[in-house]
Parts: structure tokens; C-alpha cells; sequence
């Protein structure tokens, strides 16, 4: 069987002109080449040099002059990309993020990513915490950042930080003038429109009336539109609110309860890869080092319980 190293001590014989000045660049000796090329030739069945001085190619040498060299190259640029894989810098990585996310915290960090390493790919999905348990758990995607799962599923929730639910509604409306955290008792009689991202969470959750909210929506985008139109207020995370638009605004929620953790989801024992680690310390670092950590309730903030 043909060595790489074989190879590429024919084609630094083969560039260098002769023995000596290859040995020197390989760091082997002279003798050692010599023997390297024969077997070689050996293993192929004709003369790769014209002469023994090793000057001049045959034909079969240019040949497999350049077919080595294209090989070589080759597999020198997979090493490469191997050794940068297994340090985070390669390879690809596919997550699962709640729309506030993706959408506040991600765009600079996977930009910055990006440009560090041009060899890696990212996939983002933004969906609702339901979903992105779901796709975590059938192995869709490495890595979730979402609310926690449930106790049952199997699934690991690193909790990063606390974010409080608001409620938002157009600048026009009643509770819009309440200069204090909104009561329970403040929101009955006002109507809500409900969606996904406050799963969990009940307090404030009906119309007043112990009835279920009549209006319905997923997608955050749809959501605010409707809250724009009249129809309703809605409550969301209040990182999900650092975006809308001026004629919205969001209130706070006076419940201590009122907040929902979000955290990373992982498949329990897995171990993830180089690259998903990486992008895991980044998020951590931005997290504690950004503005958000003021904002929200962290866990590595001496204020934040659980």
C-alpha cells in the first residue's frame, strides 16, 4: 500500500531537483529518501526518476508528480479541517431558538461566529419552547434555547436567565395610564390575546370573566399586529417587547411569578460538539457581559431566584 509519506517525500524530491537539498527540507537523511523512493517504486512497478540523481522525471513521474501533489494537498486541507472541528472553529451546527431569542440575542453573536471561522455552518430555527423540546429530543437539532422542559421528557434545561412576562397594548388603552405595575384585578374586563410563549403560566391568563381568551395567536408578528388593530392586549416576554413598535408598549406585571426561564435544552447524556460548546460559551459571555444582564433577571445575578 502507497504512504502519504511516501508521497511527499517523492514530491519534495521531485520539486527540490535532487536528494540533498529534499533531505534537508524534510529532515531526514539522505539514505532514508533513497530507500522511501525505491519502495515507491517498488509498490508502483516503474522508474518515477530517469537517472539515480533523481534530476529528471519520466513520464509515468509527471504523472504521478501531479496526481500526488493534488492528493496531498487534499488530504493536508481534511487534516486541517479536522484539527479545526474538533476545536470549535469547523463543522456545522443546528439550533432551535424561541422567536425572542433568535431575534434579540443571536444575530450579532452568530454574526461574530461567522466571521471568526469562515469554516463553520449554522442552521437557526426559531419556534415556540414546545417545539424546540421536541426537535432537541428527536435529534433534529443539537442544541435549544427555550423555557424549561418538562420532568419527564429526556431532556437537560440549563437555565440562563429570568425573563419577565409584560403585558403589551397600544398607547390609547385604559391600562396604558396606570403608572404601576398591573394587578391582576387591573387587567379583568380587558381583553387578552393569548399565545404560546406564556405556557405555564395562568395568572393572568383569561378575560376577567373566568372564560378563555376568545382571540388566539402564534406568531409573535401576527400577534402584535392584532394588539396594533385594536383587538386585544397580550402578554410576552419582555424580551420579546425591546423591539415593538411606538405606538405599543409594555407594562410591567406587579407578580413575582410572572416570568419565564429560559435556558439551554440538550438531549440528557449527550455530549455535544466542539462547535456547540463554543457557541455555548459565547451566548454565556454575552449574556453576563451585555446590557441584558441589567435588564433581566440573570442567575448569575445576586438578585434572581429561581
Amino acid at each position: 500500500m502507497i504512504q502519504m509519506q511516501a508521497l511527499r517525500v517523492f514530491v519534495t524530491v521531485a520539486d527540490c531537483g535532487n536528494i540533498r537539498d529534499a533531505a534537508k527540507s524534510i529532515g531526514r537523511t539522505d539514505s532514508a529518501i533513497s530507500m522511501t523512493l525505491k519502495q515507491l517504486e517498488t509498490e508502483l512497478g516503474a522508474d518515477l526518476f530517469e537517472t539515480d540523481r533523481k534530476h529528471t522525471l519520466t513520464g509515468l513521474g509527471l504523472e504521478i508528480h501531479k496526481l500526488a501533489r493534488d492528493l496531498l494537498r487534499e488530504y493536508d486541507h481534511t487534516i486541517e479541517r479536522m484539527h479545526a472541528t474538533a476545536a470549535g472553529r469547523a463543522g456545522a451546527l443546528r439550533i432551535a431558538a424561541v422567536p425572542s431569542v433568535a431575534a434579540q440575542l443571536l444575530p450579532s453573536l452568530l454574526s461574530d461566529m461567522l466571521s471568526d471561522h469562515d469554516g463553520i455552518r449554522i442552521e437557526l430555527l426559531d419556534t415556540d419552547s414546545a417545539t424546540v423540546h421536541m426537535l432537541v429530543e428527536t435529534g433534529e437539532v443539537e442544541l435549544g434555547i427555550g423555557g424549561k422542559p418538562e420532568a419527564s421528557a429526556g431532556l437537560e434545561f440549563v437555565a440562563l436567565f429570568n425573563d419577565p412576562f409584560r403585558l403589551v397594548c397600544r398607547r390609547d388603552h385604559p391600562l396604558a395610564r396606570l403608572t404601576r405595575p398591573l394587578t391582576r384585578q387591573d387587567v379583568q374586563g380587558h381583553r387578552l390575546i393569548s399565545n404560546r410563549s406564556t405556557a405555564g403560566y395562568s395568572g393572568f391568563e383569561t378575560d376577567g370573566l373566568n372564560r378563555a381568551p376568545a382571540l388566539r395567536a402564534r406568531n409573535v408578528i401576527s400577534l402584535l399586529a392584532l394588539v396594533r388593530a385594536g383587538a386585544g392586549a397580550t402578554i410576552l416576554p419582555a424580551l420579546a417587547t425591546r423591539s415593538i413598535d411606538e405606538d405599543l408598549c409594555a407594562l410591567d406585571l406587579d407578580d413575582p411569578s410572572a416570568l419565564r426561564t429560559v435556558g439551554f435544552v440538550l438531549r440528557r447524556g449527550g455530549r455535544v460538539s466542539p462547535i456547540c460548546a463554543a457557541f455555548q460559551d459565547r451566548l454565556v459571555s454575552l449574556l453576563q457581559t451585555s446590557d441584558f444582564a441589567s435588564r433581566l433577571c440573570l442567575p448569575y445575578a445576586p438578585e434572581c431566584r429561581d
